[in-house]
């Protein structure tokens, strides 16, 4: 059913588009990936939630990081990112259920995906369960605008694009839910990427019917929305928009 979200949904979809997100420009690198990675470089063993296909991972690793062990809800993904970066090690598992023990990681990267999670207070608290005390803490994902119409109209074409994203929320929750699981913020960082449509509905493969809904979304898009996102039309429909994503740097 459109619009079901249950952690299922979330595994088949993401099985279906692995190779997507790993050819991905926006996944695959970034100032924003290099910056991540360079506020956890200290760490000895990192874990990567919802790591996707492992760039993040990787980046990890390439930035100094000893040992990187990556966990996705999704097979497919964790199969894909031990292939692409033979030198992760690879977990199958739940983002807002950890299987590993407390306080076993010195550092923990979660990048574009928590806007997926039903649950990000939880996933937030098992951060901070397997991190060990001084342990950082480094997210990126996409961020709603304080503004309520601009904050809708985003997470509306998220959503027509992909049912299984949940929301993406304020810098404020975050902070609400990191301060809640004992983090203090130490650095943030916002950035804007813009994103080409046609290889954004193309990497998950979006249905037509889908697809000219979200089209039409797009052309109605409001004049508040059409500036906030930097949205381009081509003759035969939006061509790009841009998303703003926040970076959080925190300390267990």
């Amino acid at each position: 059913m459109r619009g079901a979200n249950s952690k299922r949904d979330v595994a088949t979809s993401f099985g279906r588009a692995s190779t997507g997100y790993r050819d991905s420009p926006v996944h695959r690198g970034g100032r924003d990936l290099q910056l991540l990675s360079e506020w956890a470089n200290e760490a000895t063993l990192a874990l990567d939630v919802a790591t996707g296909s492992g760039h993040t991972g990787n980046a990890l690793m390439r930035a100094g990081v000893d040992e990187v062990i990556v966990v996705d809800l999704t097979p497919e993904m964790v199969a894909l990112a031990q292939s692409s970066f033979p030198l992760l090690r690879g977990v199958v598992g739940d983002a807002e259920g950890l299987p590993f023990p407390d306080d076993t990681f010195d550092a923990v990267s979660c990048r574009i995906a928590a806007h997926h999670f039903p649950d990000p207070a939880t996933f937030v608290a098992e951060v901070a369960r397997v991190l060990d005390p001084g342990g950082v803490f480094v997210l990126e994902d996409n961020v709603a605008p304080d503004d309520e119409v601009l904050a809708e109209f985003l997470n509306r074409v998220e959503r027509l694009r992909d049912p299984t994203h949940v929301e993406s929320y304020s810098e404020q929750r975050w902070r609400d839910w990191l301060d809640d699981a004992g983090f203090v913020v130490e650095e943030t960082a916002w950035v804007r990427r813009t994103l080409e449509f046609d290889s954004w509905v193309e990497r998950i493969g979006v249905p037509q019917a889908w697809l000219d809904e979200l089209q039409a979304e797009f052309d109605k898009a409001p004049n508040a929305a059409r500036r906030y996102f930097d949205i381009w039309y081509a003759e035969d429909g939006v061509a790009s928009f841009t998303t703003p994503k926040l970076l959080v740097r925190a300390r267990a």
